[in-house]
């Protein structure tokens, strides 16, 4: 049996959509944390407010001034890691949803699994991989808060244990009875949902938008990935193994390669430039 996650041990976020004013600090800090290039606008598109390989974050921007911070959920049962078949998504007692990309072979099987539409492909890339936030896992090692929760300067995405932030969302609906959707019992978006997320929401709008559909269940989908995988011929699952086996035997060959190359660009210098070769003796000479 599958060990219970403890709230007051799992770290998470709460963010307040009526607090947002889509300034997008949490973009930029997440963007220099890791680096991310620059945001590519496509054609069909009039601003660039959805996630990618480069936006781990994005603000959702929607009539009436409304702008919800979108990123990973971090489902207490990710249906993403169930479906991953080489490991690379990996669920943190801690809270975070991990990824490895050297185990990663570019399947997609997380982006069809994800109830939320949060992993992204790096489609521009030669050896694409999968990309979204991973709850800053590295800076809770160092006993620090996600880059974009500590640079929100108007408190609209804030940090803390589960039981924390469960506890403040229920203070701030009995604190502002009708501000938070739906009025008259307002949801606390994460808190059920598939089995519980470790990202929570407090909305003025409805927030189904932003996942399969509007009745998600509070089932965790784990069970059901594994439902649909066990349905899959046994031959598409070695398949799968033995694409596996090829990306590791091809990374070890172009390694290898990259050594050898290295190696005789190194000897082909030292050949030309021999260290007892004075250029100045002859000339003296």
């Amino acid at each position: 049996m599958k060990e219970k996650l403890d709230d007051n041990k799992v770290m998470a976020i709460l963010t307040d959509v009526t607090k947002c004013t889509g300034c997008e600090t949490c973009v930029a800090a997440c963007k220099k944390t890791y680096d991310l290039p620059r945001d590519r606008m496509w054609r069909w598109q009039d601003e660039i407010d959805s996630l990618s390989a480069s936006r781990y974050c994005t603000i959702i921007r929607k009539p009436g001034n409304v702008f919800i911070r979108q990123q990973c959920r971090h489902c207490n049962e990710p249906a993403c890691a169930s479906a991953c078949i080489v490991g690379a998504l990996e669920k943190q007692k801690n809270g975070p949803v991990t990824y490895d990309s050297r185990k990663c072979m570019g399947c997609r099987y997380c982006m069809m699994a994800c109830p939320f539409g949060i992993p992204r492909y790096e489609w521009e890339s030669t050896a694409p991989k999968i990309r979204k936030c991973i709850l800053c896992y590295p800076r809770l090692q160092e006993g620090k808060q996600p880059a974009c929760t500590e640079a929100c300067p108007y408190g609209a995405t804030i940090f803390g244990t589960r039981a924390e932030m469960l506890a403040e969302a229920r203070r701030r609906i009995k604190e502002n009875p009708g501000r938070y959707y739906p009025a008259d019992n307002p949801v606390i978006y994460g808190e059920h949902e598939v089995g519980g997320t470790s990202v929570l929401y407090l909305s003025n709008i409805s927030l189904d938008f932003m996942s399969w559909g509007p009745k998600l269940g509070n089932e965790p989908l784990p069970a059901l990935t594994w439902a649909a995988l066990s349905k899959v011929p046994p031959v598409v699952l070695g398949v799968a193994g033995l694409m596996t086996g090829v990306y590791w035997v091809i990374g070890r060959r172009m390694q290898l390669e990259a050594e050898q190359h290295t190696a005789r660009a190194a000897e082909s210098g030292a050949a030309a430039h021999p260290q007892d070769h004075d250029p100045h003796s002859e000339h003296q000479s």
